[in-house]
């Protein structure tokens, strides 16, 4: 009976050099086989299905939770351009916590007893409007994917809105509205 797998390395024979996939005939004498191209394995090593990610790149799963509100502050952002075509000239940015990231201390009232949830950045030389959205304190004010998506509109509008001169209803009309 034929045993399709190779004997182990000290079952007599020597060695085969490094890459080539097995050993030498026994005693070192004779060719050494050709070296073969790596296999991709199939299967994991007790054949019980393909190994992988548990989920694919596309689906919430794999999305992390800053992703997520990235994607949140950029939904609101294009929104609003839409209505307000100057806004492309305006870079949104979220940091994790007020006083890190580009604003710094710097500007933050020390006797201020709330914490902040955005903040506008006028431009200064060459740096352009930035409007900040502070994710933590955002996340810890709301409970689900939906609150969160409410509240990170709000912001934007309340920034855009000091950011143009304008009131916030008149920046969005649903500004406000559940």
């Amino acid at each position: 009976m034929d045993n399709p797998v190779p004997p182990p390395a000290d079952a007599g024979g020597t060695p085969a050099p490094a890459g080539t996939g097995g050993t030498t005939t026994p005693g070192g004498a004779g060719r050494s086989p050709a070296p073969a191209e790596p296999r991709p394995r199939r299967r994991d090593r007790h054949g019980r299905g393909m190994r992988g990610p548990v989920a694919p790149p596309q689906v919430p799963l794999s999305v992390s939770r800053a992703d997520a509100f990235v994607d949140l502050v950029y939904d609101s952002r294009d929104r609003l351009e839409r209505r307000w075509p100057q806004l492309a000239d305006v870079d949104f940015l979220v940091v994790e916590v007020p006083g890190f990231g580009p604003d710094g201390a710097a500007g933050l009232p020390d006797d201020e007893e709330t914490v902040p949830l955005g903040r506008l950045l006028p431009a200064d030389g060459d740096r352009r409007d930035q409007v900040l959205v502070y994710r933590r304190p955002v996340e810890i004010r709301t409970k689900n994917r939906d609150e969160r998506a409410l509240l990170v509109h709000e912001v934007v509008v309340e920034q855009v809105a000091e950011l143009l001169g304008l009131a916030p209803e008149s920046v969005d009309p649903r500004y406000g509205q559940d």
